[in-house]
């Protein structure tokens, strides 16, 4: 098979860091994407792989970040949508949102939609890093996504990956006809450092020697590999949601078709650079 090429966020640690080391073994074209300039370029350093550096809680950057992966990658087959965390107290960006809603959604919803005629010209399978939180503590409202009311780290992070999710399912609906394929995974407990700036109880499991019970960022990375390497509509289905290389149930929110489009719209809204063209009502 020719020589792919796989653009991964989020990819300077943990389960982003470890598929990338899988990809670049198994041939592939790695393009690394991290927030730290120092441990994105160790990781594109030791595999060989181009890097960029990208701040998802600023996003410029993220519009940055998708014109110059167009203008260098006239082909891109897999896009994987890794970037999230665990924040602590409510904090908005200099977008003016939610941060953890921007670094887990929105700023991947811009990435990836204005990335869209790479994406379908190349017949690309979009892979987002969803999490069991998002049955555990999501519970949207399309009319308070950035949290000003009952804000908690934990129920932000929960609305983010459920995000994930609707988007996953919005993104199959209105392009998998056009050639885009995509899923969204629960990579299971990690031993990563993504919570280490939260103040949710979470942090305790990942930053104490309780890690030492959780998955290794190899065995978290399993089904993204999974999912780029096997064949969309014969391994798995466009636009589902899956853990351990298996369909797997999630928020009864996921599967409401009206929120995914509102959710759709709304993100649009939220990430548009001319003020006039953002909803109020978010």
């Amino acid at each position: 098979m020719p020589q792919r090429t796989i653009v991964i966020t989020g990819a300077s640690d943990g389960i982003g860091a470890s598929a990338a080391r899988t990809f670049s073994r198994q041939g592939e074209r790695v393009v690394v994407v991290g927030r730290s300039a120092e441990k994105t370029e160790k990781v594109a350093n030791e595999i060989g792989a181009d890097f960029f550096v990208s701040d998802f809680a600023v996003l410029s950057q993220v519009r940055t970040l998708a014109a110059q992966l167009k203008e260098k990658y006239p082909r891109i087959d897999v896009l994987a949508n890794n970037a999230g965390g665990i924040m602590g107290d409510r904090e908005l960006t200099v977008d003016g949102h939610e941060k953890t809603f921007q670094v887990n959604h929105l700023a991947p919803f811009l990435l990836t939609t204005e990335l869209l005629d790479v994406l379908t010209d190349s017949r690309a399978t979009v892979i987002n890093t969803a999490s069991v939180a998002n049955s555990l503590f999501g519970k949207l409202d399309l009319d308070d996504l950035d949290l000003a009311k009952g804000y908690s780290a934990n129920r932000a992070y929960g609305n983010g990956k459920l995000a994930n999710i609707l988007f996953t399912t919005e993104l199959h609906n209105r392009y998998n006809a056009a050639g885009i394929s995509t899923a969204a995974f629960h990579p299971g407990g990690v031993a990563t450092n993504f919570a280490a700036e939260s103040t949710s109880l979470m942090r305790v499991a990942y930053t104490t020697v309780l890690n030492r019970f959780m998955l290794t960022p190899e065995q978290g990375a399993d089904t993204l590999v999974w999912l780029a390497n096997a064949t969309p509509g014969h391994d798995w289905i466009s636009g589902a949601y899956y853990a351990k290389r298996q369909l797997t149930k999630a928020n009864k929110q996921a599967y409401d078709a009206g929120l995914a489009r509102g959710l759709w719209q709304r993100s649009e809204a939220m990430v548009a650079q001319d003020l006039d063209k953002v909803d109020p009502r978010r």
